[in-house]
């Protein structure tokens, strides 16, 4: 049978051309580049690679502007400067991305609800001090998710010596996650009931604010995760989620030994949908669930702890 060439059809659309080359940095760029990762790999442990380049440099565009900056090298020059402490701090959130909403990665939540959120509330009843953990915050909400899946179980909450603290990078967000007001679309992420008993209308037009029970379950904190830290006791569950995909695996690996030191036997780490640990390079967190893993100390590593439904 032989091979007639194709019949275009008259609805058929052209080939999209391939995009285009992103053109190679001037010798000048790649200076400021370099200045710029290696400025967010001391302050953050940013892993930064150079194909990123037109990401970073479109990022600090917005600082020129908020600077009155004429260029990149005038803006490397302050940041590598003596006052430029705290422009390395606005850096750091102009590289990082503040994506979040409420409920995300709900499976997170569901399994704190069920499995751990029981085991806790007993203590916290029995006199017991409770301690969660939500790392790289972002603008609240995942504290405010967890404080609803807290009280919706555990109405009295607040009375106990149970709370959250929520940490992150970034002054201007840690601001306004501490307002809790959200743009009223952001509501459709929450179920009504919830929605209807944790939320009340802002002072703004089309706007929500969180209620005052959750948030005196809270404390917003400044926190760098590659600082120190100065928490004295041990959590009950940490979430840090969709942070360690800015950091390369040795900072990983060192990221999730400190978590170890600061986690209670039996407590939850939450990471984002991409993040992983690997089994051989711990011994202390085991898989317990989709990017869900429990704190079971001196367990040999690649060897599975208990599996929760």
């Amino acid at each position: 049978m032989s091979h007639a060439a194709p019949i275009p059809y008259p609805d058929a659309r052209p080939t999209s051309p391939p995009p285009a080359a992103t053109p190679p940095l001037s010798a000048d760029q790649r200076a400021q580049f370099d200045a710029i990762a290696r400025i967010a790999h001391t302050e953050a442990a940013l892993s930064i690679l150079p194909e990123k380049a037109a990401v970073v440099f479109s990022r600090i565009g917005k600082r020129l502007r908020a600077l009155g900056l004429p260029d990149a090298a005038t803006y490397v020059a302050l940041i590598e400067g003596p006052n430029g402490t705290q422009e390395r701090e606005n850096l750091i959130s102009a590289l990082t991305t503040n994506v979040t909403s409420f409920f995300r990665e709900n499976h997170h939540f569901e399994h704190f609800a069920n499995q751990i959120l029981p085991t806790l509330e007993r203590r916290a009843r029995a006199g017991g001090r409770v301690r969660l953990w939500s790392a790289a915050c972002s603008s609240g909400q995942e504290a405010y998710s967890l404080a609803m899946v807290i009280l919706e179980q555990f109405p009295e909450a607040s009375r106990y010596d149970l709370r959250i603290l929520a940490t992150d990078v970034d002054r201007q967000i840690l601001t306004a996650a501490r307002a809790g007001i959200y743009p009223a679309d952001l509501a459709e992420q929450i179920a009504p009931a919830r929605r209807k008993r944790f939320f009340n209308p802002a002072v703004g037009e089309h706007e929500i604010e969180a209620a005052p029970e959750l948030k005196s379950l809270i404390a917003f904190n400044r926190l760098n995760l590659m600082s120190n830290w100065p928490m004295t006791g041990r959590f009950d569950a940490i979430f840090c989620r969709n942070v360690m995909i800015y950091f390369d695996q040795g900072t990983q690996k060192k990221l999730i030994d400190r978590f170890a030191g600061v986690c209670s036997p039996g407590a939850a780490l939450y990471l984002g949908h991409s993040e992983r640990i690997d089994p051989a390079s711990t011994r202390d967190f085991q898989q317990v669930g989709q990017t869900t893993f429990t704190y079971l100390p001196n367990t040999e590593p690649g060897k599975s702890g208990p599996q929760q439904e």
